[in-house]
């Protein structure tokens, strides 16, 4: 293997475990011995230590490691500081707008509701703290029962869920008409 392409290739397998890497590991990846492995990084960690790059390779006893330089870590805590929104999928949009308006539901009303398991959306709703358990039903099992956050609130521009827009009843009489068809059809089948 050519000195250029093994270097290439122990920058991605560094990128991308993330973690430090044994060398003996390297060198299995890459087919070649230890002794031509460690020179490889050896050039490599050389060329990073030039001006004009923001990353370094560490060694770690037998490990290597692909981080940051220090000099770089203030920026990096500008950027933490200042953290990306979540983004909300389709399904967590559905599944958060069913909560809204249903407030408090179980997971299996929302299940029943969207016709599909609704776990991770939940879940991840719970964890960008749009939604939060409010409690549990008296009911065999004690289920979870789900509603929706200050958060929520703030994020959808709304001071109570009285202000949601409600729903036009001639759309609903639609949504009503599409979802017995649906059904239909499944029953059919």
């Amino acid at each position: 293997m050519e000195q250029l392409k093994m270097e290439a290739a122990i920058e991605a397998i560094l990128f991308t475990m993330g973690d430090s890497v044994e060398l003996s590991q390297i060198a299995a990846a890459l087919d070649v011995t230890t002794n031509k492995a460690q020179k490889a990084m050896h050039a490599l960690m050389e060329k990073y230590r030039s001006e004009g790059h923001g990353i370094q390779i560490i060694e770690l006893e037998d490990s290597y490691q692909m981080c940051t330089k220090k000099e770089y870590y203030e920026y990096l805590i500008h950027l933490a500081m200042h953290p990306k929104k979540p983004t909300l999928t389709d399904v967590m949009l559905e599944t958060l707008s069913i909560i809204a308006y249903k407030q408090p539901v179980t997971r299996i009303e929302l299940e029943k509701i969207r016709g599909v398991k609704c776990d991770h959306a939940v879940n991840k709703l719970v964890e960008f703290n749009l939604v939060r358990e409010l409690g549990r039903l008296d009911a065999p099992g004690r289920p979870i029962l789900f509603g929706t956050t200050e958060e929520f609130l703030r994020s959808f521009g709304v001071q109570a869920i009285d202000e949601l827009p409600s729903v036009d009843p001639v759309k609903l009489a639609d949504f009503k008409a599409e979802a017995e068809e649906e059904i239909q059809l499944k029953l059919d089948v």
